[in-house]
């Protein structure tokens, strides 16, 4: 079956769904001025796989099908696969200087492959049979797939039996022939909207008498039940004014979900985990490594127009031959092409599950995403010091296209021969847009919280570091005994 192609993409998402922005239900919300860069940017994802430039990146062939499909429905068979990944995910960010929120659910899926396939070896289910069925409907649909994991958690003192409040973790509240219903929330949930399907999964290691909350299936964005309300970003209502210089990045932008399950129905065959505790917490460990290993890749890519719009601002004030100016630019690149060396290294150290698709060196993928909860922020900040303080005190474009004020902000705005005043105030409203606006969410701050907060990578590190092999290393050396 053909890929979609972005048109294919855009019509298949207008479908009726409980959205709230601001207090109030949103209609038709694939025209919604806020929503709508987020559209174009997965719309994006669907371009590139029509060029024949970007085929080896953007698709692949599925070993389900034997079709090509979009990479982002791929199930990993080899290390390459895992490299082109990471590569794939630069590519767009490059392409986008955004979130391009589809990088969860093909995680989630990865994960989720091999999780099945142990417990139906374990438990003699048929969970790994149900969610191949349910992925090849995925590829041969070309289908945009969210991953949903982070609960709103309550008192995070106390486990999820124990809340005051139950729904603060999602769990499975009835069960019959046919499927069981959930209720809960799901929190953070990028592209959930964009999306046409989501996959569910625990947030965290469950513990005995914690079954209802090990629950992980397949649901459709818009199934009865489920209500979305729009996360609210920095400088986000700049999309609703006219014209587009003061967005910055107006073309792209990302998007994240609250997402509330509300007595949501789940069709038996949609069902992927029900009450198997002692696998929730490998789930989110594979989830984990997979996103972990994904921001050596997205952030990257992001991270290379920030230094392009760093170079670019610093000809615009004449000063690009000035040494310290060339020495933080080969600071941010150098920071940059680390986060990518981690993406590559945990790739290509990948191994072979029981269930025959690959997955990444886990210490390596951790040690990625703990280098990106740091060298982002250094990036940004390398890249608002080049850039001035006319990045956060500029006038608007009404003044900028003012008859009274607008030639005097042209005239002073202007700097050097052959960098106009309208050019200088693009790359530091784009600049301002990944350091401080809306795309700062998906640039700075997920690159702190997103696959995990740094201390759970940390965790992550602790376990795979294998001390005592190091100590002996040590020992045999010293003679020690």
């Amino acid at each position: 079956m053909p890929l979609k192609t972005p048109e294919e993409y855009l019509e298949s998402i207008k479908r009726p769904v409980n959205l709230y922005m601001f207090g109030e239900k949103v209609e038709d919300f694939w025209n919604h001025p806020i929503v709508r860069p987020s559209i174009n940017t997965v719309m994006k994802i669907y371009e590139l796989a029509q060029m024949e430039e970007y085929q080896d990146l953007m698709t692949a062939k599925s070993h389900l099908t034997g079709e090509k499909i979009n990479r982002f429905t791929h199930i990993h068979q080899s290390t390459d696969d895992l490299i082109k990944k990471v590569k794939m995910q630069r590519l767009l960010g490059q392409k986008t200087s955004c979130c391009f929120q589809r990088c969860v659910g093909f995680d989630t899926a990865n994960a989720l492959y091999s999780i099945t396939y142990e417990m139906d070896k374990k438990y003699n289910t048929n969970y790994h049979e149900r969610f191949k069925k349910y992925w090849i409907e995925v590829q041969n649909q070309d289908l945009m797939v969210d991953g949903a994991m982070t609960d709103t958690k309550g008192d995070r003192s106390k486990r999820p039996k124990d809340q005051p409040d139950p729904d603060a973790f999602l769990h499975m509240v009835k069960e019959n022939d046919e499927g069981i219903i959930v209720r809960g929330a799901k929190v953070h949930q990028t592209g959930f909207l964009n999306s046409h399907r989501a996959i569910v999964m625990p947030t965290l290691r469950l513990r005995e008498g914690e079954a209802p909350y090990a629950v992980s299936f397949g649901i459709d964005t818009n199934a009865k039940g489920i209500t979305m309300i729009y996360g609210r970003q920095s400088c986000d209502t700049r999309k609703m004014e006219e014209g587009k210089l003061d967005i910055g990045n107006f073309k792209y932008g990302g998007q994240e979900i609250f997402v509330v399950f509300d007595d949501v129905f789940v069709p038996k065959e949609n069902i992927f985990m029900k009450g198997e505790i002692e696998y929730s917490g490998e789930l989110v460990n594979r989830f984990a490594g997979f996103h972990r290993q994904s921001y050596g890749g997205c952030k990257v890519g992001v991270g290379d127009v920030l230094i392009g719009a760093a170079a670019l601002v610093s000809e615009y004030h004449g000063t690009e031959k000035s040494s310290h100016i060339k020495d933080k630019l080969v600071e941010m690149i150098h920071l940059n092409e680390t986060l990518y060396s981690c993406g590559i290294a945990c790739s290509s150290l990948g191994f072979k599950r029981e269930a025959g698709n690959y997955e990444m060196d886990m210490l390596l993928a951790n040690v990625c995403k703990q280098n990106v909860t740091r060298f982002p922020y250094e990036i940004g900040r390398l890249a608002e010091d080049l850039a001035g303080g006319m990045i956060c005190t500029m006038p608007s474009q009404a003044d900028f296209n003012s008859k009274e004020v607008g030639h005097l902000i042209e005239k002073y705005l202007t700097t050097c021969e052959g960098a106009c005043a309208e050019d200088r105030y693009k790359v530091l409203r784009f600049i301002e847009n990944l350091t401080m606006g809306v795309a700062s969410v998906s640039y700075r701050t997920e690159s702190m919280h997103g696959a995990g907060s740094p201390q759970a990578q940390r965790i992550m590190i602790s376990r795979q570091a294998n001390l005592e092999d190091k100590k002996k290393l040590a020992k045999n050396i010293l003679e020690i005994d």
